[in-house]
């Protein structure tokens, strides 16, 4: 008699005697395998006959004689030839599993469903064992399981099946009526956080204008901001002189080099500001100092010719300094349009004495001859001439150069601020003979003038002050008032 082991459960097994039952059962017959079980089985071993082993050879492609033989096949039949080797392997795959259970179950004692046959185990007689070895039915009770632990187990186990086998259910035909319900523990759908209970479909449209309208502002803001600074630069006037041809003979409008380079170090753009007018011009035209204004993002007033005493309400004290009244006016209908529109206004020499009589403030027309004690602010070395300022109390100069109370300027002026013009500060003053050196209109985000010329100090050496922070400060106004 045969014993039940696993490398012959995929054999054919002939029928065997049932073992004698124990005393008060009834005897069972031999648990077999159903008739497709042992057809898949038979179909797995191999032919070993001499006929065989002759028509491998024959088939063989290594043979000349069947490689010469050799025919086309038809599509048809190899589809054919195919699908039987592929339900072959699955027969087989499954033949294998399902011995592979059934000598599991023989093992463990108990029954398991196979397909529609119920698999008992095999009663058949043992081996006597040897002395003293344990006989292999003497289990202990704690190496018994019941069918419901086994069944417990099979349940929580994962489903396995052999390598290159199709997975359980895998023939089947799809079912399209079944539905997916969502499971018992989910959540109920709720609505979108940026709604809220009282909303409408109007409010939400608001809502939706609202955010794009930002986004259109916001990128208008984004776009001002990070266009490049424009700065417009007062013109000095060369008025023809009577009988002269050329150029001589006609009026010009230009600045002088190094202003316009001073301003372009901070890499901004510089304009000159052309007057403006319906008289004397061959081409007229509807452009005003007002749109210069609107469109510009500061003005710069350049030095140049002496301001006439008429614009203050006095008289020329001496035919050598009758000043520029074409200029003046010019100048002062620019430096109000500025102000009004919010706009830094930063006077040069001229630019200052013309900040102090805009606000009603006079000049003095020669310092030499009107304050005999002041010391000299001009003579013929221009713009090598210096002379020690000083930054009194709550002038706004001595937050932009820390620790500074005293420096060093060029002097190139014969005018100087005499009364000084309404709600305008004193930022600095001459240490030597208290002259006004500088002022401020303390009404408006920036407007300051200056009496000496901060574009020539670095050619006057390194003793002089560096003005940068003066223009850092104007232009940092100019950005923050330009929208």
């Amino acid at each position: 008699m045969s014993e039940n082991k696993p490398e012959n459960a995929g054999t054919t097994r002939s029928p065997q005697p049932a073992s004698p039952a124990p005393s008060g059962a009834p005897a069972e017959p031999a648990a077999s395998l159903p008739r497709s079980h042992e057809d898949a089985a038979q179909s797995v071993s191999k032919d070993t006959s001499p006929a065989a082993e002759q028509a491998k050879v024959r088939s063989s492609t290594d043979d000349p004689i069947s490689a010469s033989a050799l025919t086309p096949e038809d599509p048809r039949t190899a589809r054919l030839r195919d699908a039987a080797e592929a339900r072959s392997a699955a027969a087989e795959s499954t033949a294998r599993q399902e011995a592979a259970v059934h000598e599991r179950e023989a093992r463990r004692g108990g029954t398991r469903s196979v397909g529609a046959t119920t698999v008992k185990p095999d009663p058949v007689a043992k081996p006597p064992a040897a002395a003293g070895e344990p006989h292999a039915g003497d289990v202990s009770a704690a190496d018994i399981a019941t069918d419901d632990e086994i069944a417990t187990e099979e349940a929580a186990a994962p489903t396995k099946h052999a390598p290159g086998s199709p997975p359980p259910g895998f023939g089947a035909a799809p079912d399209f009526s079944a539905t997916n319900p969502p499971p018992p523990n989910a959540l109920p759908p709720s609505p979108p956080r940026y709604l809220k209970q009282s909303d409408s479909a109007w409010s939400v449209f608001g809502r939706i204008i609202a955010a794009r309208a930002r986004q259109l502002f916001d990128r208008a803001g984004q776009r001002i901001t990070q266009r490049t600074l424009r700065i417009g630069v007062s013109a000095r006037i060369f008025h023809p002189e009577p009988g002269a041809k050329g150029l001589r003979g006609k009026t010009l409008q230009y600045l002088e080099e190094s202003i316009a380079h001073w301003v372009m170090s901070r890499d901004v753009l510089v304009f000159m500001i052309p007057t403006v007018g319906h008289q004397g011009m061959l081409h007229p035209s509807n452009i005003r100092l007002r749109d210069y204004a609107k469109h510009l993002d500061g003005l710069l007033l350049q030095g140049g010719a002496d301001v006439s005493p008429q614009t203050y309400a006095e008289a020329a004290n001496s035919h050598e300094w009758p000043g520029d009244r074409v200029r003046d006016m010019y100048e002062l209908e620019l430096l109000h349009e500025f102000v009004e529109s919010g706009k830094p206004v930063l006077g040069v020499c001229r630019g200052c004495q013309l900040i102090n009589v805009a606000f009603g403030g006079t000049l003095y027309q020669d310092i030499a001859t009107e304050v005999p004690t002041a010391n000299a602010h001009v003579n013929e070395n221009y713009d090598q001439h210096r002379h020690g300022v000083h930054f009194p109390d709550g002038s706004t100069l001595v937050n932009m150069f820390p620790g500074r109370r005293d420096a060093i300027v060029n002097s190139i002026h014969h005018q100087a601020v005499k009364t000084l013009g309404r709600d305008l500060n004193i930022e600095a003053v001459s240490a030597s003979d208290g002259i006004i050196e500088a002022v401020r209109y303390r009404r408006a985000p920036f407007v300051m003038g200056v009496q000496w010329h901060p574009e020539f100090h670095r050619a006057g050496g390194p003793e002089l002050l560096d003005c940068t922070p003066l223009l850092d400060t104007f232009l940092r106004v100019a950005r923050e008032t330009r929208f």
